[in-house]
């Protein structure tokens, strides 16, 4: 058998399933960029019809199509941490209202970065925003103010985030709520594993409940 007759046989046994693929004959208008084809076909007219539509639909738009995204905004970045930086100056001179404020705009920032960019590093920027801002609160002895945002602290950032953790169970200890307190730090400590100001932090728990308990 001739090497022809042999691709002629390949060929009829081929899966009638097998994708084909039809060139058409497609036009664009170089004015208004419809695509038109002189095929007939119904189903491809009525494809195309809808495309042209589409594009006409964008164009009447009082708002131009935003271009494609970058997956991180730099500026965005450097502002939130000048924020956060300029936070930490101000609770080192005992400015703590000032550092809460700073901490408040390095908050908003964070939370109004676009929707495609990372969570996680959202995530990180908000844990460590709320854990700082929680800190001020505790220097004021706003208590229930440092527990709520260290809280948030943690839902943001679970592990390696020891501090957040220490700061809700002091306010809580603070507070005279010594149950949720010892409560909170073993959940802590289950995170944290036996990081030394926490271990210190139950230790003085325990010691509270006790004398509360009478034993």
């Amino acid at each position: 058998m001739s090497f022809s007759r042999i691709r002629k046989a390949n060929i009829s046994f081929q899966s009638p399933m097998e994708d084909t693929y039809t060139q058409l004959p497609l036009q664009l208008d170089p004015t208004t960029k419809a695509i038109s084809s002189g095929n007939g076909e119904a189903n491809l007219s009525q494809e195309l019809t809808a495309l042209n539509q589409l594009h006409r639909s964008l164009l009447s738009l009082d708002t131009p199509v935003p271009p494609p995204p970058v997956p991180v905004n730099p500026k965005r970045s450097a502002q939130i941490t000048k924020l956060r930086e300029s936070g930490n100056a101000s609770f080192r001179k005992g400015a703590f209202q000032e550092a809460i404020r700073m901490y408040t705009f390095g908050v908003e920032m964070a939370l109004g970065r676009p929707a495609w960019e990372p969570v996680g590093l959202v995530r990180d920027e908000l844990a460590g925003l709320y854990a700082n801002r929680a800190q001020a609160h505790m220097a004021m002895q706003s208590w229930a103010e440092g527990m709520v945002d260290a809280e948030i602290s943690v839902e943001m950032k679970k592990a390696g985030n020891a501090k957040a953790w220490w700061r809700r169970g002091r306010c809580l200890l603070e507070m005279g709520r010594l149950d949720e307190a010892k409560e909170w730090v073993s959940r802590a400590l289950e995170f944290e594993g036996n990081e030394a100001d926490l271990v210190g932090l139950m230790k003085e728990v325990d010691g509270l409940l006790e004398r509360r308990d009478g034993k």
